[in-house]
């Protein structure tokens, strides 16, 4: 089994600058002209390497695929001043099927030296694939099987973004208590209602710090969260937000790939907060912030370590403190007086390590604090074994492996549904 790596030095990948998003060709030329054979540098100041990217759909989601092709743009840029030509080639809009297979086998056809997947389920059928193609690096985003394979070229790569849904979650509790404070609503009508795709540890991780992030400054909140069964249906996913507000939820939240729960906040004239791009555009009136994973800092470490001959690490994971995890622009005409100074405060304590997120003496399961050791096998389940997730007062998220395992129902959250 190959080793966990907790800690990972981005010294490279501090303070870049995020480029404006392209849109994309199916095979797009780096910044600079590349022609040529793209396996070879032309001088040792020089490389070029050649990347395929699959993704489950397209920058016109404004939402997850649009988070990468971001990251993809800036790392380019970012790159290219180092001397590092990237070439990339996009497959847009493929399926989490066999179609996936057929991209990754095209993607190593066409001379890719690294291929991306960016959805969570597209890593067993990469997984069919990279034993044919030794020499290329496959690489599965958010996922967690690569890593512990028999396979020197699959890696796992993914960010604490759970500290991102934290910080959200504070500024929607702080609205909700503005409201509360003001009487425009009592405590008991502080309900948030959450979109998400699917009942696993990623979804249900996120949700949970959200929820203990909006309680930590509204005591008096309560979530619903409504499964969809999908990373990036549109209308489910808008269906699912519409119930949520009927349900009286005031604020709405989402671990799903569009756009359409901020826009359903926005005709109902209650709140929101997004993940993966800047919702406001969309919900001026409703979306009060986001979180998001900056893929960038990742492509970089990757790109230019494999470009330079070097090894990757096989389960990278980083957070806010590195610059992976961050927050678009607070939405100030909407939040609630002191959100900025409070989210301030808020970060630096994650990125000191001062906050645990998942402090055990913050919440309870049916009523008890959580038991003292509650342990993760392969499969993501809890069992009493040698690695144990509690210690030291708190659930170490994404500590034995970077994608989350974090599965726990936790009170004050309800399930309407849990079939997915």
């Amino acid at each position: 089994m190959k080793n966990r790596i907790l800690a990972l030095l981005l010294a490279c990948a501090m303070g870049l600058t995020l480029s404006a998003c392209g849109s994309d060709s199916q095979e797009d030329g780096a910044a600079s002209d590349s022609a040529g054979d793209s396996s070879a540098s032309s001088t040792d100041e020089e490389k070029t390497i050649k990347v395929g990217l699959v993704c489950i759909g397209d920058e016109n989601d404004q939402g997850y695929t649009y988070n990468f092709i971001r990251g993809k743009e800036a790392a380019t840029e970012t790159l290219a001043a180092e001397g590092i030509t990237v070439e990339w080639v996009v497959k847009y809009n493929i399926g989490e099927d066999d179609t996936c297979v057929n991209a990754n086998i095209e993607l190593a056809e066409e001379g890719c030296q690294v291929i991306i997947n960016n959805s969570y389920g597209f890593e067993p059928y990469m997984l069919r694939v990279a034993a044919d193609y030794p020499d290329v690096a496959f690489i599965s985003c958010t996922n967690e099987a690569s890593w512990k394979d028999d396979l020197d070229n699959t890696y796992n790569a993914f960010a604490s973004i759970y500290e991102g849904r934290y910080v959200a979650g504070v500024v929607a509790g702080m609205k909700l208590q503005e409201l509360i404070d003001s009487g425009e609503i009592t405590e008991d009508e502080a309900v948030i209602g959450y979109v998400g795709a699917y009942s696993f540890a990623e979804v249900i991780s996120g949700f949970t710090a959200y929820y203990l992030g909006a309680r930590s400054v509204c005591p008096s909140v309560t979530m619903e969260v409504q499964f969809v069964g999908s990373w990036g249906d549109a209308t489910l996913e808008a269906s699912a937000a519409s119930a949520l507000i009927d349900d009286g939820c005031i604020m709405i939240s989402q671990h799903s790939d569009n756009t359409t729960p901020a826009t359903e906040a926005q005709k109902a004239g209650v709140y929101h907060t997004g993940y993966n791009n800047d919702m406001t555009g969309v919900a001026p009136d409703a979306s009060l912030i986001s979180t998001r994973i900056d893929w960038e800092i990742y492509f970089v470490y990757a790109l230019e370590t494999l470009a330079n001959g070097g090894e990757l690490e096989q389960d990278w994971c980083a957070g806010m403190a590195d610059g992976a995890v961050v927050m678009t622009d607070l939405n100030e005409s909407v939040a609630a007086e002191g959100t900025a100074e409070k989210m301030e405060e808020v970060i630096a304590q994650i990125c000191s390590g001062e906050l645990e997120i998942f402090d055990t003496s913050v919440f309870t399961v049916d009523g008890e604090t959580l038991a003292s050791a509650l342990a993760i096998d392969t499969d993501g389940d809890y069992v009493a074994d040698s690695e144990e997730a509690v210690f030291d007062g708190a659930f170490h998220e994404s500590y034995f492996q970077s994608a989350p395992y974090f599965t726990i129902q936790i009170d004050g959250i309800e399930w309407l549904n849990s079939a997915y």
